[in-house]
């Protein structure tokens, strides 16, 4: 019942496709060991009632649980009236989610019962068939964790590890893919509100390769706050400490060691993900070779140059991950966090924020420590090419498959170019409008020839109607409205708001501190507007805000320290004249 299935026509096979519920104890050696192409089936959006589960199978859709009106009703009793409010609740998501889409797909292609069942069996008393016919076998869930479920499917064509256009992961396809599945392999078109994709094998069977990603992928949430968070306590503690028994002597180069460690923080994840390590030793790496890293490239490089190339150095990273498939993106601390289930290739809010951030106002810095004698031109041309080419590689669906980063990069690279430019309001205000706009017509129109069938295309450009769009728009706007009532990000928000008031009162000092450096002036002008664009685009509003704030306050931190450098060699050359003028 809850998964809506009831008995159907036609089908080219005449061995029935099977979807097995195995206890929820089986592993994925075991279905390995038992003949199925394993994988991991990811369970819901985040921790979900096990009847969601069963639910987003038989529907091939699903939605946050806070975006429907009401929480799932407990299946108890009067079975039908349960089924009547499940389907009353799914009206109310701003999503085409339709219970039991599978069991009415199936009517309507005239499938008879004998070739589609649902059994609940366990791995030792599974029906034997010959090589025509489908199986597909997952361990129940208990609606007690959002780790994913081992998942095995046998076959004609499975041999290898699971995997599918949603995730692009090896070994790891969604609860929504199940119904496409059983659909594609019965030769019946896969319904527009199904948003899951057909489960295919590849390469060779691996069941330790899933289970380790399995385990990576269940402590990537837990693993945010000790190693993340807390390290950039003890390195802001360690600066405050620093600052305050030197007396301020060693305020400057404190600010730039730990800024330039904050920068190098989402590279030294990336070196997480490659080593998989436990969370004892990716804290201490995390702590140690960030700074040590931030420390080497101070002594190289002197000024905005140490700025840039630690940018850069981020920046590029992430760029050639994503598109290499987001093997390590996808895994890192600061990644897409595939284990929630939302997004499992490319880059996620977290990264879109802070990368917008170092590719607009690092391009500023790389400006003024390389490009000091070029025009404004010139230099507005180099915000537009840079912040193009960062939206095309984290857009694409073909790479980092993020909507926002099509609108943030081009928003701030059109923002920096005007400010450094010295253009007035009404060009800025068009560059803002026009910039996301053409960036984001251009990326469709890639999605589309090359096939990508990413989040842009799925969301918004196989929408069916303006209606959809509007569910889309809706979903988007509620959850980031969700996101400022997170306790963690609300924790913050005060924060954030102070430094905002702060800034805004003490601008003249702020102007004062890029005095003789447009280039970066206009590169944190850029970076401020992705960040104010981002947190009013995306569907974490509250989290962008504030990782975009934080690095914003760690370039305007660097600026400080220059200007005080530069303040200082004034002084002391002053002085020095003085020193020499009765002589003259």
């Amino acid at each position: 019942m809850v998964l809506g299935w009831a008995p159907a026509a036609t089908a080219a096979q005449d061995q029935p496709v099977l979807l097995v519920w195995l206890p929820s104890g089986t592993t994925v050696a075991e279905l390995a060991e038992a003949g199925f192409s394993p994988g991991v089936m990811s369970a819901g959006l985040g921790t979900v009632p096990a009847e969601q589960t069963y639910l987003d199978v038989g529907q091939g859709n699903r939605v946050f649980d806070s975006l429907y009106d009401s929480p799932l009703p407990e299946l108890r009793g009067n079975r039908a009236r349960w089924w009547r409010e499940v389907v009353e609740r799914a009206e109310t998501a701003p999503a085409d989610v339709v219970p039991g889409l599978l069991s009415s797909t199936l009517a309507a292609a005239g499938v008879p019962s004998r070739l589609f069942a649902v059994e609940r069996a366990s791995l030792s008393r599974l029906p034997q068939g010959g090589s025509r016919r489908l199986v597909i076998a997952i361990a129940r869930p208990t609606g007690e964790t959002d780790a994913p479920l081992p998942i095995g499917i046998s076959g004609a064509g499975f041999d290898g590890n699971l995997t599918s256009g949603s995730t692009r992961m090896d070994g790891y396809v969604l609860s929504t893919d199940v119904a496409p599945t059983i659909l594609d392999d019965l030769g019946i078109e896969v319904p527009a509100a199904m948003t899951g994709q057909p489960i295919r094998a590849e390469g060779a069977i691996d069941p330790a390769a899933i289970e380790a990603l399995g385990a990576r992928m269940e402590v990537i949430s837990a693993r945010r706050g000790p190693v993340v968070g807390l390290n950039i306590v003890v390195w802001l503690a360690v600066l405050v400490l620093i600052v305050l028994f030197s007396r301020g002597r060693l305020a400057r180069p404190a600010v730039r060691l730990a800024g330039l460690a904050i920068v190098y923080l989402p590279l030294v994840l990336l070196l997480g993900a490659a080593l998989e390590p436990g969370e004892t030793t990716e804290r201490i790496l995390v702590l140690l070779l960030a700074p040590f890293l931030a420390g080497l490239t101070l002594l190289l490089l002197p000024g905005y140059r140490a700025l840039t190339v630690a940018s850069a150095a981020t920046v590029l990273a992430y760029a050639i991950d994503v598109i290499a498939g987001s093997p390590l993106t996808s895994l890192s601390l600061l990644g897409p966090n595939p284990g929630l289930g939302v997004r499992f290739y490319g880059i996620g809010n977290e990264l879109e924020a802070l990368l917008a951030v170092l590719a607009v106002a690092g391009a500023g810095a790389g400006l003024t420590a390389f490009a000091a004698g070029a025009s404004r031109r010139t230099a507005a041309a180099a915000f537009l090419v840079l912040g193009l080419l960062a939206a095309f590689v984290f857009a694409a669906g073909r790479f980092g498959a993020d909507v926002g980063a099509a609108i943030v990069f081009p928003v701030g690279a059109a923002v920096a170019a005007v400010a450094i430019a010295g253009r007035g309001r009404r060009p800025l205000a068009l560059a803002v409008i026009a910039a996301p706009l053409a960036v984001l017509a251009l990326l469709a129109l890639v999605d589309l020839l090359s096939g990508a069938d990413a989040h842009l295309t799925r969301s918004v450009l196989d929408a069916g109607g303006l209606g959809d769009l509007a569910d889309v728009a809706q979903r988007r706007l509620q959850l980031s409205a969700h996101s400022f009532g997170r306790p963690v990000l609300l924790a913050f928000l005060p924060i954030v708001l102070a430094l905002a008031v702060l800034a805004y009162l003490r601008r003249d000092r702020l102007r004062a501190w890029l005095q003789g450096v447009p280039a970066m002036r206009a590169g944190l002008l850029g970076a401020l507007a992705a960040t104010v664009v981002g947190t009013l685009a995306n569907d974490s509003g509250a989290l962008l805000l504030e990782i975009g704030a934080a690095y914003l306050l760690v370039f305007i931190g660097f600026a400080w320290t220059e200007s005080a450098a530069n303040s200082a060699e004034s002084n002391a050359a002053d002085e020095k004249l003085h020193l020499r003028a009765p002589c003259v």
